[in-house]
């Protein structure tokens, strides 16, 4: 019974979060063919951002170490000596 109440009430949540999207963006006054194409592109752009951040954050963050690291003292991978 008690999960029973926990689905309907995550189910109650997931529509709520729907329906404040759809106030947000304002796609509530669109016809049924635009709100599906509105949806689409949506999902499209927020797939492509979130791709490119997978791809490129970790680049950017470990060029930028790169260049801090040399920037307060720390040696280059290539110059630091090697103690047998």
């Amino acid at each position: 019974m008690n999960l029973k109440m926990d689905i309907k009430r995550v189910k109650d949540y997931f529509y709520w979060l729907y329906f404040q999207y759809l106030l947000i963006t304002c796609s509530y006054v669109l016809e049924p063919w635009e709100q599906s194409m509105f949806h689409t592109i949506t999902v499209t752009v927020l797939a492509m951002v979130l791709y490119t951040a997978y791809v490129f954050i970790p680049i950017h963050v470990r060029l930028a170490f790169e260049f801090f690291s040399q920037m307060f003292g720390g040696q280059p991978e290539s110059t630091v000596s090697i103690m047998n």
